[in-house]
Parts: structure tokens; sequence; C-alpha cells
């Protein structure tokens, strides 16, 4: 039933104003509105995210949202450049890219820690052959 509708990524933030410059100033990310206390940021393809307070924020260990882009290395490269550090994750079975991503199960990821302790991925799948 609900696979014919858009889904949407929550963000978990500490302090919305930390996170809004981290979102905006680092990675680049532009707000389409702030409501109910959050910020609503757009992406490719209609897909969204909402960025609220909560004291909850970072908790999770496994990844809270990911980015599906052409050249994961490439992306790595750029975010560096704006001052994002990137987690290695040394126990990941498969082939490390000289930018730090791995291959694995037919698609390439890296993974950073937003300013709340979120971790947020991106992934490149690789075509089959």
């Amino acid at each position: 039933m609900l696979q014919q509708y858009p889904m949407y990524a929550y963000i978990p933030a500490k302090d919305i104003a930390r996170a809004r410059r981290f979102n905006e100033d680092k990675i680049g990310l532009r707000a389409k509105e702030e409501t109910n206390g959050g910020v609503v940021y757009e992406f490719g393809v209609g897909t969204a995210a909402f960025l609220y307070l909560t004291p909850n924020a970072g908790t999770s260990r496994a990844s809270q949202a990911f980015w599906s882009v052409p050249d994961v290395d490439a992306a790595i490269q750029s975010l560096k450049a704006r001052g994002v550090e990137f987690e290695r994750y040394d126990d990941m079975p498969g082939e490390r890219s000289a930018q730090g991503a791995i291959t694995a199960g037919g698609a390439k990821a890296a993974w950073f820690k937003d300013s709340e302790g979120n971790i947020m991925a991106l992934i490149q799948t690789l075509s089959k052959g």
C-alpha cells in the first residue's frame, strides 16, 4: 500500500542552528522552508528531509539517511574540500578506494557524521558486468 507514496527522511538535531550551519555551509544544502520548529530540505526526484529538534539526535549507530550519487569518490573530494570528515570503518569487508569509499555488494559507499552525530552516507550503485 505505501509503496506508491513518496517517503521522506527525518534528520534529528540537538541544536537546530548548529545543524543548519553544518547542512547549509559544510554540505551545501538549501532550506526550502522553516516549519514546526524545524527545516525542510528538498532533494532530487521529489524527495525531502525534515531537520527537527530532539534530544535523541546522534544516538543511532546506523546510517540515518543516504544520498544516491553518481560518483562517490568525487562527492567525497568535494565534501572534504568543504571541511566534512569521513568515517573509516576498518572492519567492513570490501575494496577501499583511494578516497576511502568501500566497494562491496554492487555498491560503493562512504559515511560521515553531521554536526549532531548522525551517520549520513553516500551510495553509488555500480553497474553489473
